[in-house]
C-alpha cells in the first residue's frame, strides 16, 4: 500500500512540478489565483521527495535468507 501511495505521490508532484514549465498543463489544471508559482514548485518538489521516500521504505526486505548447510552442500534456506 506504502508503493501505490509513493507512486501517487510522485506523480502528482511531477504534474505540479511540470505545470510550471508548460502553459498547456497550467491551463487544465483549475488553480487558484492566490496560490503563486512558487509555492506550487516547493509543494510540488515536497510531494515528490515524500513519495520517493514511500517507495524506498516499502521496497526494504524485511527478512533474509540464510542457507543451511549439509556438509558442502546446501539443502534448503531460512529466513533469519
Amino acid at each position: 500500500m506504502k508503493k501505490w501511495l509513493g507512486y501517487i505521490l510522485v506523480i502528482i508532484g511531477l504534474v505540479g512540478l511540470s505545470s510550471g514549465v508548460i502553459p498547456q498543463i497550467k491551463e487544465k489544471i483549475p488553480i487558484p489565483a492566490s496560490i503563486t508559482p512558487l509555492y506550487i514548485t516547493i509543494g510540488s518538489i515536497a510531494l515528490i521527495i515524500v513519495g520517493i521516500l514511500l517507495l524506498k521504505q516499502g521496497s526494504e526486505k524485511s527478512s533474509l535468507e540464510v542457507p543451511i548447510y549439509k556438509g558442502n552442500r546446501i539443502i534448503g534456506y531460512r529466513r533469519h
